[in-house]
């Protein structure tokens, strides 16, 4: 097998302004993996958050090229990958990831199967997803909620964490005004105090919120865990959250847990922690980096295991390089396509 890899810039319809910082574009690298004339794909973006710049990544998947040629197909090396050999354990999880769905895209065009059915689900898995709403002005909050619901999302996330917390509170009231039949979430990124955190929740569930994610800085998983036992409504862990270690710990202490494919390294990855929390009372929620179509597919084949769905990442970009995962109607949703099921986009469907 052959490693390729190559670095593409992604940039968004318009900035997106979260409360540690603003995102106009990032560099994504994609990955190739080619064997007896098929081609599998996989994405990773880089990110200043996971600390994982473009350089690391090309570094990475350049070490782990001679190491893949020597395996005699794609299904031994996801059986390699699984069992934590160290040409993978030694990668960053968001390239993990990356080099695990080009293995299951190649593996699944050579079978002829699509990737859900590879990860046990029967019938090609859709679900509605979030769609984000950045720190702005109530005005253009509320234009833009009216739009996302004319256009058939029932699930709108909005971004707070500004200075004045009245914005929030203000942002969060002109989106429900402006969509009434909407269900919201909300996102602080970690931006409260663990002071004013419970007067808060308080007051967006009066707002008709339906879950908070990440309310308080990451860090101190037992103070999230207490905030969660106090409050009006479900709160999620995020950056708290970043692989299955933490998941396990705040199993019964949080209502849900965002699984990013990125933070913990990959979808076989993401169903071991959805094993892990079956039953426990804290519930999934998939989430995602801005990426492109061909970097959100792997976790749209999972959405079956989630209560939650934020995989909107490819409905934020000016111009999406990949397609097959729809999600413009509020839906993301897989195909009986074998692999992935995405094409470069203008490619036939």
């Amino acid at each position: 097998m052959k490693l390729e890899a190559h670095t593409v810039r992604l940039r968004l319809a318009e900035p997106l302004r979260i409360s540690r910082s603003v995102l106009a574009a990032r560099d994504a690298v994609q990955v190739t993996v080619r064997h007896e004339g098929l081609a599998g794909h996989g994405e990773v973006v880089a990110s200043t958050y996971l600390e994982l710049p473009a350089d690391l990544i090309h570094r990475q998947l350049a070490r782990l090229g001679p190491s893949l040629a020597r395996y005699p197909g794609p299904e031994p090396a996801l059986a390699g990958l699984r069992r934590g050999a160290a040409e993978f354990a030694v990668l960053a999880p968001g390239v993990r990831a990356a080099a695990e769905s080009a293995l299951l895209d190649l593996a699944g065009l050579r079978s002829g199967t699509p990737v859900h059915r590879m990860l046990g689900a029967l019938t090609p898995p859709a679900a509605a997803t979030a769609r984000t709403i950045g720190i702005t002005d109530p005005r253009r909050a509320a234009a833009t909620a009216a739009r996302l619901a004319a256009d058939g999302f029932a699930l709108l996330k909005v971004k707070a964490g500004s200075a004045d917390r009245r914005e929030d509170l203000a942002r969060v009231g002109a989106v429900r005004a402006a969509a009434p039949g909407a269900r919201l979430l909300l996102d602080p990124n970690g931006a409260w105090t663990p002071e004013e955190t419970p007067a808060l929740l308080r007051e967006f569930a009066d707002l008709g919120v339906e879950a908070v994610e990440q309310p308080v800085a990451p860090g101190r998983p037992d103070l999230l865990a207490a905030i969660a036992g106090r409050s009006p409504l479900p709160v999620i862990a995020d950056e708290d959250a970043v692989g299955f270690e933490d998941a396990v710990r705040l199993a019964g202490h949080v209502h849900g847990v965002n699984i990013k494919l990125a933070k913990c390294g990959g979808a076989g990855a993401a169903l071991r922690i959805c094993e892990a929390l079956r039953g426990s009372g804290t519930e999934v929620m998939l989430g995602c980096l801005t990426a492109s179509s061909l970097g959100i597919a792997p976790a749209v084949h999972l959405v079956d295991h989630a209560r939650w769905v934020d995989l909107d990442g490819h409905l934020l970009l000016a111009h999406d390089p990949w397609q097959g995962i729809g999600g413009t109607d509020g839906r993301v949703r897989t195909t009986s396509r074998p692999g992935l099921g995405v094409t470069p986009a203008g490619a036939p469907a």
